[in-house]
Parts: structure tokens; C-alpha cells; sequence
């Protein structure tokens, strides 16, 4: 069954010094490389997802209330907007951008970058790259003929369950691969994975991969 990996939102701004980091995201950013090392070939595809706000909306507060609103964080073309030095993009195959103008929480609502553009996000500081193509995630999948997916990144209870959430919806075998997954809250995540379980997405862990 071709299977892709999708690694979503390992950015800076997700990672400890960034403007909503969680505690694991640089571990996870290596723990997610380290795994590659040794299961890209379980994959037909990897591809990343970012989070890459331009006027999000509602989406940005400066008085948050962490739920349906956030400080201000991967705005398009800043650093914090980058994937994180500690993820090795050599094997991925496409990245997808999301929530120019809204929150963006699921991969699915990503759009492929242009192979042209730079995956990490690399650019003058301050400039805004907005460049997609109209592709979207699902598009790109069936292109490559998969019919399962695993999911890792960050964070566990928000963009990660909304990617699985919908990976489920749009007719995708769905795993999260969870200790390749960084929460904001372990509580939260915990509701998640409930969450995640009763919609049909099979929550497991990267050693049971090739098993």
C-alpha cells in the first residue's frame, strides 16, 4: 500500500525561541530526521507542511485566548516562518503551505510550493513569499498514487489531529506516529488522541513502523 509521511509545522516559531514553541518541537525536529535515516523507503512520498500566515484573521490576538486565537507566529517570510535546522529536508519530495489568510490548522488545506522555491523557507528577511501553486495536498497524493498516510510534527492537539482528522475524511488510511508528535499541552493531546482514535485514525509510534 503506498504510504506517504507528512511532517507538519516543524518550524521555528514551533520550537523553543520561537513565538508559541513547544517544549519538544527541536527534539522532535531530530527525532523526525533520525527517523528518516532508517524508514525512507516504507515511503512513496514524505512531504512538510508550514504554516505560513500573511493576514490570518482572527487567527493573530495580542490577547490570545489559545484556542481559537494566537500570538502572532509563522508569519510568510520570516525566519520564524522556517522549518527548523534540526529537520534534514534531503528526502522530502514537496512542501505545502497553509493559512495565508486563515488559521490553516490541517496539511490538507495546504498548497504545494513551487519546487523553484526554497522548502525551509530561505529568503531576504522581511520578504513576503507567498508563491504556491493551486495543488493542494490531496491533489499531490492521489498524483502519487497513495492511499495511506503517517503523520508527525507539531503540535499533537492542534495541526497534527486536524491533518489526521481530515487525512481520515478524505479517504486516507491515517496514523499518527505520536512520539513523533510535540504538544502544547499534555492534557490536550491526550483529548486528541481520543478524538483522533474515534474517528478511525490509528495512533501508534515509530518502532512499530515495518514491523
Amino acid at each position: 500500500m503506498p504510504r506517504a509521511l507528512i511532517i507538519v509545522d516543524v518550524q521555528n516559531d514551533f520550537c523553543p525561541g520561537g513565538s508559541l514553541a513547544t517544549s519538544r518541537g527541536a527534539e522532535v525536529a531530530g527525532e523526525i530526521s533520525e527517523y528518516l535515516l532508517t524508514h525512507r523507503a516504507a515511503y512513496s512520498a514524505v512531504v512538510t507542511t508550514q504554516d505560513w500566515h500573511v493576514d490570518p484573521g482572527e487567527h493573530f490576538s495580542a490577547d490570545p485566548d489559545y484556542s481559537t486565537s494566537w500570538p502572532e507566529h509563522c508569519v510568510a517570510g520570516t525566519e520564524g516562518a522556517a522549518l527548523h535546522e534540526d529537520l534534514d529536508v534531503d528526502g522530502v519530495d514537496a512542501g505545502f503551505r497553509k493559512g495565508a489568510h486563515d488559521a490553516g490548522y490541517s496539511g490538507f488545506e495546504g498548497l504545494l510550493v513551487p519546487e523553484e522555491a526554497v522548502v525551509a523557507g530561505d529568503h531576504e528577511p522581511g520578504q513576503v513569499v507567498e508563491d504556491t501553486l493551486n495543488v493542494s495536498l490531496d491533489d499531490w497524493l492521489q498524483e502519487q498514487g497513495v492511499d495511506a498516510v503517517d503523520v508527525v510534527g507539531i503540535a499533537t492537539e492542534h495541526c497534527v489531529r486536524a491533518t489526521a482528522l481530515d487525512g481520515v475524511d478524505a479517504g486516507y488510511e491515517t496514523r499518527v506516529l505520536l512520539d513523533l508528535t510535540a504538544p502544547v499541552a499534555q492534557d490536550a493531546a491526550e483529548e486528541a488522541v481520543e478524538e483522533m482514535e474515534a474517528a478511525g485514525v490509528e495512533v501508534s509510534d515509530s518502532a512499530s513502523v515495518g514491523r
